[in-house]
């Protein structure tokens, strides 16, 4: 099982720059998937950034050039560096994971990243 605790929100100016860590703890060998999504209000769900486990990325096309996904194995740590924010940024931010191909995801609480002038 893994439980995941998340860090990083909080209010910047479009242009802006946060830092989005989350961190994995419990009892695993492995997580074969790590990621991002978003959800604002009166709207989906949706993936930001994933990162396997041999570091292969995926990311929104909205957020392709400004975000960057990053891992740390050792760690049990994913990273969510986001550049040049704009307001249709403003979420909030969950980490999940799956262990294994097939098991069920592990949701964090969320952090809210608010982009405003």
């Amino acid at each position: 099982q893994v439980q995941l605790v998340e860090s990083g929100g909080g209010l910047v100016q479009p242009g802006g720059s946060l830092r989005l860590s989350c961190l994995a703890s419990g009892s695993f060998f492995y997580i074969n998937v790590m990621g991002w999504y978003r959800q604002a209000p009166g709207k989906q769900r949706e993936l930001v950034a994933s990162i396997t486990s041999d570091g292969r990325r995926n990311y929104a096309d909205s957020v392709k050039g400004r975000f960057t996904i990053s891992r740390d194995n050792a760690k049990n740590t994913v990273i969510l560096q986001m550049n040049s924010l704009e307001p249709d940024d403003t979420a909030v931010y969950y980490c999940n994971a799956q262990l294994y191909s097939g098991s069920s995801w592990t949701w964090g609480q969320g952090t809210q990243v608010t982009v405003s002038s």
